[in-house]
């Protein structure tokens, strides 16, 4: 089909310049050369063969041209994405790092804050040299009070003595007493007996 002659001429044409045409131009002035009359005539198409040459080899160094362009632009594209790759590994490289500088600064300030924190409770509490003046106080008071309840003691100990020796006389007080009393009765009883034994 007419399409696919238009793409292989395409193909072969290269970027459109007009190359297969000229092939094609210069094969039939070489045809009409060789089969020219005259000397005119053929020394015509030497020219024009000549003309159409050197528009093949300039096109041909224009298009060497563009190929060693397009090379060169192709290294420098190649750096270009070298650079940028090394742009990106160091920008990754840059973000972790600042990724690490973050994490440690939140804990340097979790850190400070905890440090706040202890220190405010730490202010509302005596230091330590007047905490261990209380304790030396405390531990003077104690002691105090350890030997007033001895004393206490020693006192509640003999006082309980004496409320027993106390208790102990009361009880021979009242043995005493309960003896004299039968005594007396028993007396009171004699005398009675021995009235009655007289008024008979």
């Amino acid at each position: 089909s007419s399409d696919e002659v238009i793409r292989k001429r395409l193909l072969i044409d290269g970027d459109g310049a007009g190359d297969d045409r000229r092939i094609n131009l210069l094969v039939k002035s070489f045809i009409k050369w060789c089969n020219s009359g005259s000397q005119e005539e053929g020394y015509s198409q030497y020219q024009r063969m000549l003309s159409t040459l050197s528009q093949c080899e300039f096109s041909m160094g224009k298009t060497l041209l563009v190929y060693d362009m397009n090379l060169r632009e192709m290294e420098n594209y190649e750096k270009i994405y070298k650079d940028i790759e090394n742009s990106i590994t160091a920008a990754h490289e840059k973000i972790s790092e600042c990724k690490k500088q973050i994490l440690q600064a939140k804990r340097i300030r979790k850190n400070r804050q905890e440090y706040d924190a202890l220190a405010k409770v730490i202010q509302h509490h005596p230091d330590r040299h007047e905490t261990l003046k209380q304790l030396e106080a405390l531990g003077k008071e104690l002691q105090h009070l350890s030997h007033i309840k001895e004393n206490v003691e020693d006192k509640l100990e003999l006082r309980r003595k004496q409320f027993h020796v106390l208790l102990s006389t009361i009880h021979e007080l009242q043995q005493t007493l309960e003896n004299d009393e039968k005594l007396s009765e028993a007396e009171e009883s004699q005398e009675t007996q021995m009235e009655t034994e007289t008024k008979q």
